[in-house]
């Protein structure tokens, strides 16, 4: 695992579990810190919401890996535009798939934050 990142152990139940620790709602991964996010639908998705993303920067964060919920959907626009603004790249895909992803892109030493609405 990279540097000290949290792994996904479980999700679904309107939370996740990470490195042993339940998490209620939606959360948002940068580095080796976990936090609760408050965006509970991709309606909700701004780029505000993303601030310590951007906050981290090109050094630390090479793309934004997006659980976007239940079913697959794009970005709002404003989003893909900041990320691509600020030199970051984006994956994005249904939340299931994305925690499934992310344990092996963390494993793999990829510098990457994880962005994920709970389902």
């Amino acid at each position: 695992m990279a540097r000290n990142a949290p792994t996904i152990d479980s999700y679904g139940a309107g939370g996740f579990r990470l490195s042993g620790e339940w998490h209620a709602g939606s959360v948002l991964i940068v580095g080796d810190e976990a936090r609760s996010w408050a965006v509970a639908s991709l309606a909700e998705l701004t780029p505000e919401s993303l601030a310590p993303v951007f906050a981290a920067g090109r050094a630390e964060v090479e793309f934004l890996l997006l659980g976007v919920g239940k079913v697959n959907a794009m970005p709002p626009i404003a989003v893909r535009d900041s990320l691509r603004a600020m030199g970051m790249g984006l994956e994005f895909m249904a939340t299931a798939e994305a925690a499934k992803l992310y344990n092996f892109l963390t494993a793999e030493g990829r510098r990457l934050a994880a962005a994920l609405i709970a389902v």
